[in-house]
């Protein structure tokens, strides 16, 4: 009797079509979202608007090639609160759901990797981000008069730096959160606690010096220094940089570590 060698199957990876699928699934259950859609855009907007009502936005700030204050202190505020709520609290709600109903488990037996949903999550959290960049810029252009960044590219680094720094406390906050609604909770915790030290809800300067220093190397603090940095056309500091690169390193590899699709 002979034993009949039965060839493997071929590996089926998805295509294309696949991505583009799961990308507009993604898209959809963000868009059903309302809070999660309005909170990251309308909240900024807000903080904005009032800021601008407060500030003088006909001073110019000396050495900083026409910029006021509006343009270095309140758009990289602005900025920041957008990628940050994104990152930090959309962003892992999704994932902590799709864990929690076992849809990450399913995906693990099929050729569609559970990868593929945190790079979808990823593209469209990035696409969301995006018009809610252009919208806090276009108002505050229209109704403030507020200028571009004197380095545009330093601008656009930093802000790519930005989001790659809150994804990974976001990734972080999907990783350690049991529930949905903890995870909300965690994500929440965690944006007002580098927000508020990082100089949303007031100058740095007003707080005590060691809460101010630790506020500069946060995310939140040091995204708005280096956007604020490249608003005046000034070098970004390195406290900033550091910060972001550390939080970026650390909190990804945290999460790599403890992360659990079930």
């Amino acid at each position: 009797m002979t034993d009949t060698l039965i060839p493997p199957l071929p590996e089926v990876r998805p295509g294309a079509r696949a991505w583009f699928a799961l990308m507009g699934a993604e898209a959809k259950m963000v868009a059903r979202d309302t809070a999660g859609l309005i909170v990251p855009l309308g909240m900024p907007i807000l903080i904005l608007v009032m800021n601008g009502i407060g500030f003088d936005t006909d001073v110019v700030i000396p050495g900083t090639d026409g910029r006021t204050a509006f343009d270095i202190f309140v758009l990289p505020i602005t900025l920041t609160f957008i990628v940050a709520m994104v990152g930090v609290v959309n962003m892992p709600s999704f994932l902590a759901t799709y864990r929690r109903t076992g849809i990450l488990r399913r995906l693990g037996v099929t050729p569609a990797s559970p990868v593929m949903v945190l790079v979808a999550q990823a593209v469209v959290g990035i696409a969301q981000i995006l018009v809610g960049l252009v919208l806090a810029v276009g108002v505050a252009h229209l109704a403030f008069g507020a200028n571009p960044p004197v380095d545009v590219w330093t601008a656009v680094g930093m802000l790519a730096f930005t989001v790659a720094a809150m994804y990974s406390v976001g990734m972080l906050v999907a990783a350690v959160a049991p529930t949905p609604q903890s995870s909300v909770a965690i994500g929440l915790v965690a944006f007002f606690a580098m927000a508020a030290l990082g100089g949303l809800f007031g100058p740095r300067e007003n707080l005590p010096e060691p809460l101010a220093e630790i506020g500069g190397v946060l995310p939140f603090g040091a995204a708005v220094d280096a956007l604020g940095a490249a608003w005046a056309g000034d070098v970004v500091p390195v406290a900033a940089l550091v910060g972001l690169a550390v939080t970026t390193v650390v909190s990804s590899a945290v999460a790599a570590l403890m992360f659990r699709w079930e």
